[in-house]
């Protein structure tokens, strides 16, 4: 089968977020299963459309240029920046897949939702096309500090592209059942989850993150990974942290990219304040063979979200064979089950975290049982060979009602 890809986010230009790894993930088990595959990427910059092996994936990254592509940037200057986004996203994808297919022939196309990737492309190319849902405009973006206008128009552009189409699929029954309800998909929406390249993963990060980053090797670890957002909990972490700290001798560290301003404004000077047993680091971003360094030398991984699909980050601590405390929020419960792959907190409940974090501080045996149920879990269930099974027969049963 010959399969193209459609993803503004591909690591390491546009590797964003939890969209590109998927892509990464999902075209090296694609290719691995024997199929011919292409993935469009965005670039930071206009581009002609250029190409590249990556170990057998062919990686094209396309930027449009021009009149239109100039009108969308003054967007901008009224705080539309999710809508200049999507605008920008979806001119790139149709020119870009447009000489794509000039070059080599497809059968079936992928794209994702939120960055309206399918917006012209299911409109203007006869080509059969999957969405997949990832994290919908219309179900976030009242977590950020956007303009009612953006907030309205984004999701409109979004809901354009997914109309486009009537195939889809999402990485947990959390927001299938979200977009079944809120979006009125009334289509089947089959759940093919993300996956993990176990064998990949294995080798990347090897570097002693606790000796590079100055973290003493002798105190328990707890690790928090991810944009510094609202979305992703952060805003619960001072109290937590706190608590914890002040009770336990261990090393509470942040990584992620302060978008915000919440690191530096808030949370480490109301920490810096107290007198805490523990200490506190703050790594800004890190290169990802650093984040994953730094969640296997972890004793406990925090996922304190308030919403999520089907998260990287809590994939990637379970192949790590981590000990996670997440929240109940979305699509978590899905791969923490409570007790036997890691511990939930309710979500947005501070004394809950806490409460669940001592437990595990606490118990070394239970942090090993947990590590070795969850990694277990990611070898039967999110390997990205058996997701791409999954995706396959997604995809075969488009091609074959194709008239």
């Amino acid at each position: 089968m010959r399969i193209a890809l459609l993803s503004f986010e591909y690591p390491p230009e546009t590797g964003f977020g939890g969209i590109g790894t998927y892509t990464w993930h999902h075209a090296r088990a694609l290719r691995d299963l024997g199929h011919d595959v292409h993935v469009l990427a965005g670039s930071l910059e206009a581009q002609d459309l250029r190409q590249r092996d990556d170990d057998g994936v062919s990686v094209w990254r396309y930027r449009s240029d021009g009149l239109r592509m100039r009108l969308f940037r003054q967007l901008g200057r009224y705080r539309l920046w999710w809508t200049q986004n999507r605008l920008e996203t979806a001119l790139s994808m149709h020119h870009g897949l447009s000489e794509l297919r000039r070059r080599h022939p497809i059968d079936i196309v992928e794209m994702p939702e939120c960055g309206a990737e399918g917006l012209l492309v299911n409109r203007l190319h006869r080509v059969p096309s999957v969405i997949r849902f990832h994290s919908p405009a219309g179900l976030i973006m009242g977590g950020y500090d956007v303009t009612r206008a953006d907030r309205t128009l984004c999701p409109l552009l979004e809901q354009l592209a997914i109309r486009g189409t009537r195939n889809y699929t999402s990485a947990s029954a959390f927001l299938a059942n979200e977009v079944r309800v809120e979006l009125r998909i009334e289509r089947s929406i089959p759940v093919v989850a993300n996956g993990v390249d176990l064998a990949w993963f294995d080798h990347l990060g090897t570097t002693d993150a606790r000796a590079r980053f100055g973290i003493p090797a002798d105190r328990p670890m707890i690790f928090f990974s991810g944009r510094m957002e609202r979305r992703k909990g952060i805003h619960l972490c001072g109290e937590i942290a706190s608590a914890i700290l002040e009770r336990h001798d261990v090393s509470f560290v942040f990584a992620g990219q302060d978008l915000f301003n919440y690191m530096s404004g808030t949370l480490l000077p109301s920490l810096e304040a107290k007198g805490l047993a523990g200490s506190v680091y703050y790594l800004g971003r890190l290169e990802l063979a650093d984040v994953r360094s730094c969640v296997r030398e972890s004793d406990v991984i925090l996922i304190p979200s308030l919403w999520e699909n089907c998260p990287y980050s809590c994939l990637e601590a379970m192949a790590a064979g981590r000990a996670i405390v997440s929240s109940d929020a979305g699509g978590l419960p899905e791969l923490v089950r409570d007790g036997e792959t890691g511990l939930v907190a309710r979500s947005g409940d501070v004394s809950s975290f806490v409460a669940q974090i001592e437990r595990l501080l606490e118990d070394a045996t239970l942090r090993g049982r947990l590590g070795q149920a969850a990694r277990a879990s990611v070898e039967a269930s999110y390997n990205h060979l058996e997701i791409g099974r999954q995706a396959l027969a997604v995809y075969e049963s488009v091609l074959g009602g194709r008239p």
